[in-house]
């Protein structure tokens, strides 16, 4: 069938996104064709679009990791999923067999891929995805909710509720309020019990956080964040620091962490290089945890907090497929709080 699509035909700019037509193939074996609902932008699609260094995708190429939609035809051996079911889909694919599958780690699969990274992603009218991949959508959604928090909810979930252990009295600064992971993972340790610190650029973003439950919001290009930091804990330090800005803000990070604190990291919008000064970690004891995506305990427990409520997706704004160009300029701009989500049909 034909449908119509975001896609890349060159590695580039804004200007290399095109909307266009191609021929979707029908789903095979344990796999389910979804008609796309609602679709969301990620930080992650910024840099398939420029290109990833060590990741040669077949071009064209449809951009897009989030997504949920109808079920709108199954292939052989699907059992889970049946012809008009509403579902949210899981960005992550694993092998199933490599000893990390087998132990329940599926994030840490070595052939482990993203829809929109690895493979054709959900900015089309419909993709063709495993069946696994496919999980009840929350009726109290709505379509542009649904198909906006998988991605950044469920790595949100893995860095501080599973990596990081956050708790009830811990403090944690989280860096970049605003965007999907941070803003996320806000939510995530404020029901968990911890007092909240957040930066960011953005005084009206500063005063959303705070509204949500940030106790401190600091601007951290004119604000010293350690200084505030440690001012605000007694000169003690956080607990838990979340970073994703990298460059920017990760010289800070180390020194408002406390002794046997942890920092935990799934990217780093800034830059890439981080300044490191080993002193602080080898005296204060500190650890720094990478952390991509989650496994399916990670999802199904985050998809629970995001059904009972607990979890609150936030949609800054919503485009027609026809203006995703659009779309990716106000991500890109940094102007949003919360998800920017796509339309497709």
């Amino acid at each position: 069938m034909r449908v119509k699509s975001a896609r890349i035909h060159a590695h580039g700019g804004l200007d290399q996104i095109v909307v266009d037509e191609f021929d979707l193939r029908e789903p095979g074996a344990g796999e389910v064709r979804v008609g796309v609902r609602a679709a969301a932008l990620n930080h992650l699609d910024l840099f398939v679009l420029a290109g990833i260094p060590g990741i040669d995708m077949p071009l064209p190429h449809v951009l897009g990791a989030d997504g949920a939609g109808v079920v709108e035809a199954v292939g052989p051996d699907v059992t889970n999923v049946a012809v008009g079911d509403e579902v949210i889909l899981n960005p992550g694919l694993s092998c199933g067999t490599c000893p990390n599958c087998m132990a329940g780690e599926q994030s840490m699969c070595p052939r482990y891929e993203i829809f929109g990274e690895h493979l054709d992603g959900t900015f089309a009218q419909a993709i063709v995805v495993p069946s696994i991949n496919c999980h009840p959508k929350p009726e109290r959604l709505s379509w542009e909710q649904a198909g906006s928090f998988a991605l950044a909810t469920l790595t949100a979930w893995r860095m501080i509720a599973t990596n990081a252990g956050v708790g009830p009295g811990q403090t944690v600064l989280i860096h970049g309020v605003g965007g999907g992971v941070s803003l996320v993972a806000m939510q995530i340790a404020l029901a968990a019990g911890a007092e909240v610190f957040v930066t960011g650029h953005s005084e009206e973003k500063l005063k959303r956080a705070a509204d949500l439950g940030a106790t401190r919001c600091w601007d951290y290009r004119s604000a010293n964040i350690a200084r505030e930091v440690r001012s605000a804990t007694d000169k003690v330090g956080v607990d838990i620091v979340v970073d994703n800005v990298g460059e920017a803000t990760f010289a800070d990070s180390i020194k408002a962490c406390r002794k046997g604190g942890v920092i935990v990291t799934c990217g780093g919008t800034t830059g890439p290089k981080l300044p490191v000064d080993v002193r602080y970690l080898f005296w204060n004891h500190i650890r720094i945890m990478g952390s991509t995506m989650g496994n399916e305990v990670d999802f199904q427990r985050m998809l629970a907090a995001v059904s009972s409520g607990a979890i609150e997706p936030v949609v800054d704004s919503v485009f027609e497929l026809e203006d995703t160009v659009k779309a990716f300029e106000r991500l890109q701009a940094a102007e949003q709080f919360g998800k920017v989500a796509v339309r497709p049909s």
